[in-house]
């Protein structure tokens, strides 16, 4: 039987950030910005691929994860856990496990040979289906997977991020449009909150990072890379 401590969110919020840092999966550069797949140019850069190479780490999340979703979600909520390809695929293995729950995942298309499947493993009609990422940016990757599960008959209503970019007003709008309750352990401010409070940038990088923040868009227009997210 598994045993869950109910850490209060912020603390959680403030572990995962330490986590992240340690394992340096975290990157910040304000003089040479990163170019995401968007166009977008950030001066922040997270791998959250890291964790599945710390068992510590990863155990210590995967535990808070669960938690976060039987705290805010219930006990009894689920049928199955659902991982995106292909990041999340390892991180709903985990957390079915931790949750005692079957798992599958779900592609990004169909295969186009065989079956021409587009979820594998066994996800039974109206299962309720909870869907997991390593992050979310504005949600559009999520719902390229919550759209195809709800295609197939499963019903979801919630997912979960461990990290949340937190950043993007048009991601609480496709969220709540898609009406998903989207949980996450933790976010940029928190990283940045730590990186401030350990010193482990000067001031001119943290300032930067925290004007990206503030206006992300604006901030990658001004650096050469797109004003707008894409819509999909």
């Amino acid at each position: 039987m598994n045993h869950f401590t109910f850490t209060d969110r912020a603390v959680v919020a403030e572990l995962v950030a330490k986590m992240l840092w340690e394992i340096k999966a975290v990157h910040f550069n304000s003089e040479s910005p990163y170019t995401f797949a968007s166009g977008m140019k950030s001066p922040v850069y997270i791998d959250m691929r890291k964790l599945i190479s710390y068992p510590r780490i990863r155990s210590a999340a995967m535990d808070f994860a669960a938690a976060a979703v039987m705290r805010e979600a219930g006990f009894e909520k689920f049928d199955c856990v659902a991982g995106g390809e292909t990041a999340g695929i390892p991180f709903a293995a985990f957390l079915a496990e931790r949750l005692g729950l079957p798992m599958i995942y779900c592609r990004k298309k169909p295969k186009g040979h065989g079956r021409n499947a587009q979820i594998e493993g066994h996800m039974p009609e109206g299962a309720r289906v909870l869907v997991i990422e390593d992050l979310t940016t504005a949600g559009g990757s999520m719902f390229t997977f919550i759209d195809a599960i709800r295609a197939a008959g499963g019903i979801v209503d919630h997912g979960i991020a461990l990290f949340y970019y937190g950043i993007f007003e048009e991601a609480e709008a496709r969220f709540a449009n898609g009406n998903v309750k989207l949980h996450y352990l933790t976010t940029w401010r928190d990283v940045l909150a730590v990186a401030r409070a350990e010193k482990l940038f000067d001031e001119k990088t943290l300032s930067g990072v925290e004007a990206f923040l503030d206006n992300p868009l604006p901030w990658s227009a001004k650096n050469g890379g797109v004003s707008e997210l894409p819509q999909s």
